[in-house]
């Protein structure tokens, strides 16, 4: 039996990440969840991801190599930069959330919006497109939307409030490609923000998983 251990930064997204992969890959696996929403706040506190979260971040993914695990999956954004620099020091192999949703994101045309509330995801998926952009040989122009008041609404669990403003969002975007929600706790918003904005909309946890799939797939040939 696979086994896969992940690290969350958002409860949310802790108490729903596991029943979607299991639904979402072929086989049956064993799963470790790590809850360290501290990485998400602080950032979010101080404006940038200091030394010291990416120690702790260090230390978290070692904690859950310790598991044994066939892989581990980062989901969350914020951490996505920080997980490429220390992907060489950890004996497991690493999935970030966003990996597959940035190849995809810039295959659909040049001008891709950013739609987040978590400031601290914002420069973290701006470099990850545009690292996917430069593989791709594509050039892509991005703008990105912060709706803070839904960060903090989540926060406090009001999560109609934090839906609501990113629906009222989504009625304002015009004129892209592409809108990238910049984190999972966005994702069972998806279909609402695409058909509101009439645009192509992506988020991260169902084409990670797919991902998680195809990795196990092809370990088993």
């Amino acid at each position: 039996m696979k086994t896969v251990a992940l690290i969350h930064t958002v409860k949310r997204v802790a108490n729903t990440f596991e029943e979607a992969l299991r639904a979402g890959v072929d086989e049956t696996i064993r799963v470790y969840n790590l809850l360290d929403d501290y990485l998400a706040n602080h950032p979010n506190e101080v404006g940038e991801f200091t030394i010291n979260n990416r120690n702790r971040l260090f230390q978290d993914l070692k904690t859950q190599e310790m598991t044994g695990a066939d892989l581990i999956v980062t989901t969350c954004s914020t951490l996505t930069p920080v997980v490429d620099m220390l992907r060489p020091l950890i004996k497991v192999p690493i999935i970030a959330i966003d990996d597959a949703m940035a190849s995809k994101g810039v295959t659909y045309g040049r001008r891709i919006l950013i739609m987040a509330t978590a400031e601290s995801t914002v420069e973290p998926t701006r470099e990850k497109l545009k690292k996917e952009a430069a593989a791709a040989g594509v050039e892509i122009d991005l703008d990105q939307i912060v709706c803070r008041e839904a960060f903090h609404a989540m926060k406090e669990l009001k999560m109609n409030v934090h839906d609501n403003i990113l629906r009222e969002e989504a009625g304002k975007i015009r004129n892209y490609d592409c809108v990238i929600l910049a984190q999972a706790s966005m994702a069972h918003l998806q279909k609402d923000i695409e058909e509101i904005s009439k645009i192509v909309t992506l988020s991260s946890p169902s084409l990670c998983i797919r991902q998680i799939n195809e990795y196990f797939k092809a370990e088993g040939v």
